[in-house]
C-alpha cells in the first residue's frame, strides 16, 4: 500500500478531516478514532456521535503529565466517557491555560493499541528480530510470577540485582521506586531523570545553591535571553506562558540563543543562531561586557571601593579593591576566565556577529534587574554542559536578577507529607543487599554525578552499560513503568542488548513499547490524566500548586495504577509466600480521616494520596497557602496552591558555601575535592577523565568549554539540532493520528511525515531538493526520513524533531507494528556521551552526520 493510501485510510479510521478536527468535538474524535471490534464500553462511546447523551456531562478536576509542566486540568465527563479536557482555573499556576499536547490525551486513553490485559512472553528468545509472542494471562497468575521471581532472589540473597526503572512519575513514586524497593533489600532504584535535564540544574546549584528547576517572572521581566528553552513548544509551564506570550512580547525584549528558529524564536527580537555547543562563548563576552560597561548590579553584586571601574579589557584586578555584597568571587572570576573574552573573540567561535552579542549584551545589562537568562536543556546536554549552565546562569547572578522581580525564581513552599519510614520493616536479606553499589556507576571516578554530593546523582543512560558489564552486580530481575528507554536514551541499541540479557523484565505500561519487546510480562497500566491517584508538585507565575490525579473515568480495559495498585498487590503475593514486610509496611499508611487501615490495592491508592497532602487539606493541620474545609472540597477543587513568592529571601541566605551567589563555587570546589580525595586522586585528574579542559582554578568558575564533538568533520560535516514537538508528549505522542496531522506546528516540519531540515545552502551543495529521501549517518547509527528545505536551520547544522522513528508502539506509530518505524528516532543517531559532574545524558552540540540520498525502490 502507497504511503499516501495508507495516511487516507487512517485518517478514514479516525473519522476527520484536518479541516473537521477544528470543528468537531473533542467527543466526536475520540468516540470516532476507535476501531472495531471494541469493548461494550468502547461501542457505547462510539455510539456517542449517534445518540443524545443523557446528561451535559461534569467536569472533573485532574492533571496532565504529557510533559514537565504538570497542569491542573478538568476533564469533562459525559456518561461515564472523556469528552473534553481544559485548564483548571483555580491554578494560580497554569489557570485556564492549555497547551495543544492535552488534547491529545483524549485519543491516548481511548486508544485500541493500549495494552487492555497482562500478556507473558512465549518465545524465550530475545531480539529485534524476535517476535515476543505474548499470551494474556490474568493478572493474578502474573503477579504470582513477580512474587516467585523475587522471592528466588531473596532465598539466594542476590535481591541487590533486583532493578527498578522508573520513567514518568507522580509523587506517589515513593512506594514502588523507593520504598518498595528498599523494604525488598536492593540498592537499585534507576530514574529516568538524567535523560531529561539534571545538566540545567547543575549552574544553579553550584552558584547559588539551588538544585531544582526554575520558574521565570515573565510577567515583570523587561529583558528575557533564552539559551537553548523554547517555552512556547517544550519548556516547562508552556500552557502559561502560552497564554501570556503576547503581553511579554509588548513589554519586554526577547533574545534567543538557538541553531534553530525555534517557535519563540520566531517570536523574538534577536535570534542568535549559535554554533551548536558554543553557548558558553556568548555567555562569557557578555559577561565581559556587562563588567567592562559597569552594567552590574550594584545593589547585589557590590562595587569598587572607590567607585571607579576597574574591569578593562585584559587587565587583571585586585580582590581587595572590590566590596562584594551577596556575591562571592567576582574578581577572581574576571581574572581566571573574563578579562580577555571579548564579543569579538566569541564571534568566530560562536558563529554569531560581535556586534549583535555586544548589542544582546548592553540591552540585557540595561535592563537589569529585571531580565533572566534563561537556561534551558538544549544548550546544557551536551558532554560539557555543566559549565555552560553554569556561566549562562551566572549572568542571572550579575545583573542582580536572581530571585528579583522579573528574574528566575526558585520554589514557593508546598507542605507535603513523606511517607513513614521504611527501616522497621527491613530484615538481615534486606539490610545485606542494600549495601551494594548502584547498577548506574554514580559516584565512581568516571561518574561523580554531582547532586548536591558526589554520587547524589543518577547517570540513567549508563545503566544499560552496567548491566551488559554485569559491574557492579549481575541484573536478574528488572521492573520497568512508563519509561521505554530503548527508545528514549540515546544510543538505544544498548539498551536492547540490556534488556535482552535480564532473565526476567517487566514492564508496566499503556501501549507496548520497545522496552516492552524485551519484557517476559507486560502490565497494562492506567493514563495520568483520566484513571488514576496521584499528585505533583510544580512550580510558575510566582506560585506553587499541587495538583492531584484522580480516576475521572472508570480504567479502561484491566489497567492498574503502576505505583500504588500493582506494589499493594505484589506484597500480598509475597506475604503468602512468607515475606510479609512489605505489605505490613503498607498497612501503616492510613486514611487520616478513618484512621483505617487499607484492605485493598484500591483503598491503598486513595490512603496514600490522602495521606501525602494531609497538609494541604485537612484545616487542623493548615500551614498556608488555599485552605480548605476537608479532603472532599480539596479533591473537587483538583489543585492547591501556594503563597504568592518572596521575592529577594534568599539573598545573603543561599545553600551555598558562602550562603552568597558564588561566581567562584566554593560549593563545587568542595565537592569536587571531595570526589578526588574518595578515589585518590586530584582534582585535576577528574576533570580529565570526565572529559573537561579546565585545570586547576578555572575548574571553580563559571567558564566557556569548547564543544566536544562526536565523529570526524570531514567525513561528518554536519552537526545535528535535536528538538522537541509541541505536541510531543514525551515520545507518547505517535500513535495518535492528530499528532501527525498537525505536526506542521513545528516550524517547518511537514504533516503525515518525519523529515530532517537542511539549510537550503547546504541542500544546493548536496544536489538535494524537498522531499528528497535521505538517509542521516552518524558514528553510531543511521535512519531514514525526508529531506526538508528551511532557512531555520543554521548553515552546518541538520535538525530534527524528537519522537517518531517507533518500530513498536502501536498501528500509527508504526508503518509495521514490531518491523518498520514511521519515521525515524533522533537516539539512533546520538552516541552515549554525558555531561558526568551533573550525569545527565549529553544530546547537543555532540553528534556529526552525513547526509545519504536514498534511491527510491523502482
Amino acid at each position: 500500500m502507497s504511503e499516501a493510501k495508507h495516511k487516507e485510510n487512517v485518517m478514514k479510521r479516525a473519522g476527520m478531516s484536518r479541516r473537521g478536527f477544528l470543528k468537531a468535538s473533542a467527543a466526536t474524535c475520540a468516540a470516532a478514532a476507535l476501531s472495531p471490534p471494541l469493548q461494550p464500553s468502547l461501542r457505547a462511546l462510539a455510539a456517542a456521535t449517534k445518540t443524545k447523551a443523557k446528561s451535559a456531562g461534569q467536569w472533573i478536576a485532574s492533571t496532565c503529565q504529557g510533559c514537565t509542566s504538570w497542569c491542573a486540568q478538568e476533564v469533562l465527563v459525559v456518561d461515564g466517557r472523556a469528552v473534553k479536557v481544559r485548564g483548571n482555573a483555580r491554578s494560580k499556576v497554569n489557570g485556564r491555560a492549555a497547551c495543544p499536547r492535552v488534547h491529545l490525551a483524549l485519543q491516548q486513553v481511548y486508544d485500541p493499541d493500549r495494552i487492555k490485559t497482562p500478556m507473558k512472553r512465549s518465545n524465550p528468545k530475545k531480539g529485534r528480530d524476535q517476535d515476543p509472542r505474548f499470551v494474556p494471562i490474568t493478572w493474578d497468575e502474573a503477579l504470582n510470577m513477580i512474587a516467585d521471581q523475587i522471592m528466588a532472589l531473596r532465598k539466594n540473597n542476590e535481591i541487590h540485582k533486583y532493578l527498578l526503572l522508573r520513567g514518568r512519575y507522580t509523587y506517589m513514586r515513593d512506594i514502588l521506586y523507593d520504598k518498595m524497593t528498599k523494604v525488598l533489600g536492593s540498592p537499585n532504584n534507576i530514574s529516568h531523570s538524567a535523560i531529561c535535564a539534571e545538566a540545567e540544574k547543575f549552574g544553579p546549584y553550584y552558584t547559588q545553591g539551588y538544585w531544582d528547576y526554575r520558574q521565570y517572572d515573565v510577567k515583570n521581566t523587561r529583558y528575557v535571553l533564552l539559551w537553548g528553552a523554547d517555552p512556547l513548544a517544550s519548556n516547562r509551564q508552556v500552557s502559561y506562558y502560552c497564554s501570556v506570550w503576547g503581553d511579554v512580547m509588548d513589554r519586554a525584549t526577547i533574545a534567543v540563543v538557538d541553531p534553530r528558529l525555534s517557535i519563540t524564536a520566531t517570536k523574538a527580537d534577536e535570534w542568535l543562531p549559535v554554533s551548536p555547543g558554543q553557548d558558553g562563548a556568548i555567555a562569557a563576552a557578555m559577561a565581559h561586557v556587562i563588567l567592562t560597561r559597569g552594567l552590574w548590579h550594584r545593589e547585589f553584586v557590590g562595587d569598587f571601593k572607590d567607585g571607579v571601574n576597574r574591569f578593562k579589557t585584559g587587565q587583571e584586578v585586585q580582590e581587595e579593591d572590590f566590596q562584594e555584597k551577596f556575591t562571592h568571587g567576582l574578581v577572581k572570576w574576571w581574572n581566571l576566565e573574563l578579562k580577555d573574552k571579548t564579543p569579538a573573540w566569541a564571534a568566530p567561535r560562536a558563529g554569531v556577529p560581535a556586534e549583535q552579542i555586544q548589542r544582546v549584551a548592553l540591552e540585557f545589562g540595561q535592563a537589569a534587574p529585571h531580565c533572566l537568562s534563561w537556561v534551558g536543556p538544549g544548550n546544557c546536554m551536551q558532554t560539557r554542559g555543566a559549565y555552560t549552565s553554569m556561566i549562562c546562569h551566572a549572568l542571572n547572578g550579575l545583573v542582580g536578577a536572581v530571585d528579583n522581580l522579573g528574574g528566575p525564581l526558585g520554589s514557593n513552599k508546598a507542605f507535603t507529607i513523606k511517607f513513614p519510614d521504611e527501616k522497621p520493616f527491613l530484615d538481615e536479606v534486606a539490610k545485606a543487599g542494600k549495601k551494594h553499589k548502584k547498577i548506574d556507576h554514580r559516584g565512581t571516578l568516571e561518574f561523580p554525578a554531582l547532586n548536591k554530593k558526589p554520587g547524589g546523582g543518577v547517570v540513567t543512560n549508563y545503566a544499560a552499560d552496567g548491566i551488559l558489564k554485569k559491574d557492579p552486580n549481575e541484573i536478574k530481575m528488572a521492573i520497568g513503568y512508563m519509561n521505554n528507554f530503548s527508545f528514549s536514551a540515546p544510543q538505544p541499541e544498548r539498551w536492547e542488548r540490556a534488556l535482552a540479557s535480564i532473565p526476567f523484565v517487566v514492564h508496566i505500561t499503556t501501549n507496548a513499547s520497545e522496552f516492552s519487546w524485551y519484557s517476559d510480562l507486560v502490565l497494562p497500566d492506567t493514563h495520568h490524566l483520566f484513571e488514576k491517584w496521584g499528585y505533583v508538585k510544580s512550580i510558575g507565575n510566582g506560585y506553587r500548586h499541587v495538583p492531584i490525579m484522580q480516576p475521572v473515568i472508570k480504567p479502561m480495559w484491566q489497567a492498574k495504577i503502576d505505583e500504588t495498585e500493582i506494589p499493594w498487590l505484589i506484597a500480598e503475593k509475597l506475604a503468602q509466600r512468607g515475606f510479609g514486610n512489605l505489605l505490613d509496611y503498607f498497612k501503616t499508611i492510613k486514611d487520616p480521616e478513618t484512621g483505617k487501615a487499607p484492605g485493598n490495592e484500591k483503598e491503598f491508592a486513595l490512603y496514600c494520596l490522602k495521606h501525602t497532602t494531609q497538609e494541604l487539606w485537612d484545616p487542623k493541620q493548615y500551614k498556608g497557602g488555599d485552605k480548605f474545609s476537608g479532603w472532599e472540597e480539596f479533591r473537587k477543587a483538583g489543585v492547591w496552591n501556594s503563597s504568592p513568592y518572596a521575592y529577594r529571601k534568599s539573598w545573603g541566605h543561599m545553600k551555598t558555601k558562602t550562603k552568597k551567589f558564588e561566581f567562584y563555587s566554593e560549593t563545587l570546589k568542595a565537592v569536587l575535592t571531595e570526589h578526588a580525595d574518595k578515589h585518590k586522586v586530584s582534582v585535576d585528574k577528574v576533570l580529565e577523565v570526565c572529559k573537561y579542559q579546565a585545570r586547576g582554578e578555572r575548574a571553580f568558575v563559571p567558564h566557556y568549554e569548547e564543544p566536544y564533538l562526536v565523529g570526524d568533520a570531514k567525513q561528518f560535516p554536519f552537526v545535528h539540532v535535536d528538538h522537541k514537538s509541541r505536541l510531543n508528549r514525551e515520545g507518547r505522542s505517535a500513535n495518535c493520528t492528530w499528532y501527525h496531522e498537525f505536526k506542521d506546528v513545528d516550524p517547518g516540519d511537514v504533516r503525515w511525515d518525519d523529515v530532517a531540515k537542511i539549510n537550503p545552502a547546504d541542500a544546493k551543495k548536496l544536489g538535494l531538493k524537498d522531499g528528497d529521501r535521505i538517509r542521516l549517518v552518524s558514528p553510531v547509527g543511521r535512519l531514514e526520513c525526508t529531506a526538508k528545505l528551511w532557512e531555520g536551520t543554521r548553515p552546518g547544522t541538520i535538525a530534527k524533531c524528537y519522537g517518531q522513528g517507533h518500530w513498536v508502539y502501536g498501528r500509527i506509530a508504526s508503518k509495521v507494528f514490531g518491523k518498520v518505524p514511521r519515521g525515524g528516532s533522533n537516539n539512533d543517531l546520538i552516541p552515549a556521551e554525558y555531561d558526568r559532574f551533573s550525569g545527565s545524558s549529553a544530546r547537543n552540540g555532540l553528534t556529526r552526520l552525513r547526509v545519504e540520498k536514498v534511491k527510491e525502490a523502482k
